[in-house]
């Protein structure tokens, strides 16, 4: 008779050992097995336990489209702003004016699902202020993610 060890394979001395243990306990015990994690999995040490799970990547920015409002009353500065974007690889930038020409500090502003993307928006532009959308911009670009209203700063 073969064993498992003269085949090339280590005997399963762990399996063989849990095998007597729970008939050395009886039917009526419980028997709880701690194994310590291997390489593949997620265990107190991993970068998924520590970072929780993994986020999708980042869309690239030449899929992006960002709307970028002037809301600082100073001519000419939401078309610059927004060449600069085009500069850095953004699919489209589009100049305008916002609502109202009175915000003290710039804030690039995200449609739910976006906030990544805007917070590397937001480095791109040098812009410190990144926020949820609110329903401050018109219907009319309702399919733009990114919204990048400038300030006075």
């Amino acid at each position: 008779m073969e064993h498992a060890h003269s085949l090339g394979r280590p005997f399963p001395w762990r399996t063989l050992a849990l095998a007597a243990s729970v008939l050395a306990l009886g039917a009526g015990s419980v028997v709880a097995i701690v194994d310590r994690p291997t390489a593949t999995s997620a265990g107190p040490g991993s970068r998924q336990a520590r970072h929780g799970p993994a986020l999708p990547p980042l869309r690239p920015r030449s899929r992006i489209s960002v709307l970028v409002l002037n809301g600082n009353g100073i001519s000419g500065v939401s078309g610059t702003k927004a060449t600069a974007i085009l500069a850095r690889g953004y699919r489209h930038a589009i100049p305008s004016d916002a609502a109202q020409l009175d915000y003290a500090r710039s804030v690039v502003l995200f449609r739910a699902g976006w906030q990544r993307e805007a917070e590397r928006l937001a480095r791109d532009a040098g812009i410190r202020a990144v926020a949820t959308l609110d329903g401050r911009v018109a219907p009319t670009y309702a399919h733009v993610p990114l919204i990048l209203i400038l300030g006075a700063n």
